[in-house]
């Protein structure tokens, strides 16, 4: 059989499956033909549900069935963390909150992993802290990250801390032959 198979061609194998696809669509003879009259079903009604076909259920994933819509009562009904570019880039900074502001300590994150359960809020002031700890509208920002870009123009850590970086880069090696160079050249030389 192996041989038959290998020595066909690809002309032969073509044909071969338009002879099939012919084959499939005219009624054969061993086809049988519609009755005319209904045959009596010795099943009643109650027998027939009984014997009715099962469809089976399309299996889940374990990602699929381990994901719950909220964290259930003991928690709250906590929901499930709906993930948006916002939202990760909020999650971000908090993880690495301990760059934003050196003075400050946190404990370490140990966790990587995007919280399954989470929600975002907006913390609402009480009525004993109207006047002493509330922020005005001017105050509030809509995001994390433009409280961390406006902090950072009050303060400007990450620009000088980025020019002590580049003075340590450039000092010795080619900022110091450059300017080897531009005393022995002139302010011409591009090196």
């Amino acid at each position: 059989m192996a041989d038959t198979a290998t020595s066909l061609s690809d002309a032969q194998i073509d044909e071969l499956l338009n002879q099939a696809e012919v084959a499939k669509k005219a009624p054969t003879a061993t086809t049988k033909a519609p009755l005319s009259e209904p045959v009596p079903s010795t099943l009643n009604n109650q027998q027939h549900q009984e014997l009715s076909v099962r469809v089976p259920e399309v299996r889940k994933s374990k990602k699929e069935m381990a994901h719950k819509a909220n964290a259930g009562p003991q928690w709250f009904n906590l929901p499930a963390t709906d993930l948006t570019p916002e939202l990760r880039r909020d999650l971000q900074l908090l993880r690495m909150r301990d760059v934003l502001d050196p003075k400050r300590h946190y404990k370490k994150d140990t966790t990587r992993a995007i919280p399954e359960f989470s929600q975002v809020g907006t913390i609402i002031p009480g009525p004993t802290d109207y006047f002493n700890s509330r922020m005005t509208k001017k105050e509030r920002n809509r995001t994390l990250l433009e409280d961390v870009l406006e902090t950072e123009d009050a303060t400007k850590r990450f620009k000088s801390k980025y020019g002590e970086i580049q003075a340590v880069k450039t000092s010795g090696k080619k900022g110091h032959y450059k300017k080897l160079m531009q005393k022995r050249y002139g302010r011409n030389y591009k090196g």
